[in-house]
């Protein structure tokens, strides 16, 4: 799959992975990559700054995790990330819809014989 194909969408895939249980980044990625069925590989360049921004905006909420002697981020969806997956879901129903429309028209009706 092309990588600009994410483009516009890498928010929405973010808030659902996160749907089920806080993760950190790299479980993010796997999440990701898993549910893609391996289509999608994102990397920590393109993952970490937009996890930043949404925890900026309030859709995400992150604590530091103690695994052994290292530590980790675990990012969580907030109340307002959980409300902008709903929006996230209706707008890419809309936009599959739009598109398949375009793309896969419907066969005129035949007319009554």
């Amino acid at each position: 799959m092309r990588a600009d194909a994410v483009r516009g969408h890498l928010d929405g895939l973010l808030l659902a992975v996160l749907e089920p249980a806080p993760l950190h980044g790299y479980a993010i990625i796997a999440a990701v990559q898993r549910r893609s069925g391996g289509a999608l590989d994102l990397r920590t360049g393109t993952i970490y700054p937009a996890l930043n921004r949404l925890e900026r905006l309030g859709l995400l909420s992150s604590s530091w995790e103690a695994v052994g002697e290292r530590r980790r981020r675990c990012y969580a969806l907030t109340d307002a990330g959980r409300a902008a997956l709903a929006q996230e879901r209706t707008a890419w129903q809309e936009f599959t819809a739009v598109i398949g429309s375009v793309l896969n028209p419907s066969p005129p009706p035949r007319p009554a014989s």
